[in-house]
């Protein structure tokens, strides 16, 4: 597969962390971007061993490397005692841009993330976005295999997909001792993935794994901060409604979502991808989000009587109520729940995204096929940008 250009832009000479889950291209768009960069990969057991046991020698290596200035370390949380020193390092002001990747915050948000204190930015690098693979780009088959690089870039994505949730469970789970009982881990893994796209009900979680609330608790912040996983609060600002309180789950891409699931004789294709391709949308949102100067948020609203959009994207420059069905064809019922956050916030713009093939406007709301919204959605373009 050719290489992607990604539309991701990072700081020009400040230091940054870059997180994103494995297999989201991290360690291949720095190569490209920093050829001559000094590279430390904390995944190489020698070079693991040898930071681990002593972090100062950091400042051994790059006193050896005089003329190196941009200095890559590869899965940081690996070895976050390092941080200490970088954070020394960064203040010297000796012209040093560090670039500090990582596959989980977990060992950071205990350990030391904050010891930097704002020396570095956080970026972050999603999977691929519809609009990067432009004509490459497929709706069909990324509800299928999702739109991950690792995978997309497999001979054998069905293949690749299967494998990383291994790859989690083994490397980062099981290695790590995150979690004492692997196989309740796993089982939770195949139960969580019919919550994607759903209220996140912890209680029912529990009762279907067979283990305490509690644990659950524990299992999905131990997803969210391996960043498999995000939920999303329900919008409250100046409500008008009773509003229910549940936060919405989500699996960080569609195609694992889809190796995650099992799948029976009760389950229908169609529900799988109408909860896939609203999960597609929901990470392309983020995606755009993290790449806006500004301050975002992403949310949905849902009232208690069940009145639902399934986004609200609210900022400094936009405000949009956003729905998204799996369906070919547009009812009068469909667009209901735009119609009711509309009455509450008349200052907001109302997009329905469906699996037509036209671009209609009912009820004076933008009706746009999926696939036509998600390649029009760029960091460099407010939402909905040249679809009307």
């Amino acid at each position: 597969m050719r290489y992607i250009q990604r539309f991701f832009e990072p700081p020009k000479e400040e230091s940054y962390f870059l997180f994103g889950p494995r297999g989201t291209g991290k360690s291949t768009w720095i190569r490209r971007r920093y050829p001559q960069a000094l590279w430390i990969d904390l995944l190489e057991p020698q070079e693991l061993r040898h930071y681990s046991a002593f972090p100062e020698r950091l400042r051994e290596t790059l006193d050896l490397h005089p003329d190196k200035k941009v200095i890559v370390i590869d899965e940081i949380q690996k070895v976050p005692e390092l941080l200490s020193l970088i954070h020394a390092l960064i203040e010297e002001k000796k012209g040093y841009q560090f670039i500090l990747t990582g596959s989980s915050a977990r060992k950071l948000k205990r350990v030391g993330v904050d010891l930097l204190a704002g020396r570095a930015l956080l970026k972050k690098m999603h999977p691929f976005m519809a609009g990067e693979l432009g004509s490459d780009f497929s709706l069909e088959e990324c509800l299928t295999f999702g739109l991950l690089p690792l995978v997309l870039e497999s001979r054998d994505r069905k293949g690749a997909l299967e494998t990383y949730a291994a790859l989690y469970l083994k490397e980062e789970v099981q290695n790590e001792g995150i979690v004492r009982q692997i196989g309740h881990f796993a089982r939770f893994l195949e139960i969580v993935s019919f919550s994607h796209g759903q209220l996140l009900n912890t209680a029912n979680i529990a009762r279907e794994c067979e283990i305490s609330r509690k644990t659950v608790e524990n299992y999905l912040q131990i997803l969210e901060d391996l960043l498999l996983s995000f939920t999303l609060p329900v919008f409250t600002r100046r409500a008008q409604r009773a509003l229910i309180s549940h936060p919405k789950f989500y699996l960080f891409d569609v195609g694992v979502y889809h190796s995650l699931r099992s799948i029976g004789p009760m389950d229908r294709p169609e529900e799988m991808q109408g909860s896939g391709l609203e999960g597609m949308i929901a990470e392309h949102l983020r995606a755009w989000i993290d790449q806006q100067p500004d301050t975002w948020q992403l949310s949905f609203w849902r009232t208690r009587g069940g009145v639902e959009v399934d986004f609200v994207v609210y900022g400094p420059k936009g405000f949009w109520a956003i729905e998204v069905k799996n369906t070919a064809k547009i009812s009068l019922w469909d667009t209901k729940g735009l119609e009711s956050f509309r009455e509450d916030y008349p200052e907001s713009q109302q997009l329905f995204i469906y699996r037509g093939d036209k671009k209609i406007l009912q009820n004076r709301i933008l009706c746009v096929p999926a696939e036509e919204f998600l390649l029009s959605i760029h960091p460099n373009r407010l939402l909905g940008e040249g679809l009307s």
